[in-house]
């Protein structure tokens, strides 16, 4: 597999289907692809990835390494527990736009860090729109999946982590611009959560 696209990675099926077996190399420890500038130099006059992959901020996280993926194959995505704003979803757009990606793959991960605080703080009875500051606004964007999942649950951070990205597949499936090209069948949105402590990812699809 080369660092860019080749003609076997133009549908969305064969975009997830190299994801899916990239985190089969990452947890069986044998990878494919490194991070050298030589792969880096490759890819510098260009780049056809097939996928968008939108996840967490979470240092623990490395998109391009749970996926075995090379410089060139993915565009990455990023904040607080995938919370979308219009400058993500401008990016997404711009992603299957112009860099004819066919697959968008939204990664919860367990344990995650703004989802458990979004849960503790909605626990102590903070109020949706009550803290204007930036992280407010995280836990505004989060607090429908965890009320969705109920805040009695024992088990309501894991259930809200996984409710939220089905709330993020739903809300891009219906962006302007993304759902046209998901209704004619060039693109996909598929939702997953990664696992801490075994490497696999799980895909919600």
């Amino acid at each position: 597999m080369t660092a860019t696209r080749d003609a076997q990675i133009s549908t969305p099926a064969a975009a997830l289907s190299e994801l899916i077996a990239g985190n089969k190399r990452f947890v069986y420890g044998r990878p494919r692809y490194g991070h050298d500038v030589a792969q880096a130099a490759a890819t510098a006059n260009g780049q056809k990835p097939h996928s968008l992959v939108f996840g967490c901020i979470d240092s623990r996280v490395p998109l391009e390494a749970i996926f075995d993926q090379s410089f060139g194959a993915i565009c990455v995505a990023r904040s607080g527990a995938h919370v979308l704003d219009r400058s993500l979803i401008g990016s997404i757009n711009f992603s299957v736009a112009e860099l004819g990606v066919s697959l968008v793959l939204v990664v919860g991960h367990k344990r995650c860090g703004a989802v458990h605080a979004t849960v503790e703080a909605l626990r102590g009875g903070a109020t949706v729109g009550g803290d204007v500051g930036y992280v407010g606004y995280l836990v505004d964007e989060l607090a429908p999946a965890v009320h969705e999942v109920g805040l009695t649950d024992e088990d309501a951070p894991e259930k809200a982590v996984r409710a939220n990205v089905v709330r993020t597949v739903a809300r891009l499936q219906d962006v302007p611009g993304l759902s046209e090209e998901i209704e004619a069948g060039r693109v996909r949105v598929v939702g997953a959560v990664y696992d801490l402590d075994s490497g696999w990812v799980e895909f919600l699809d």
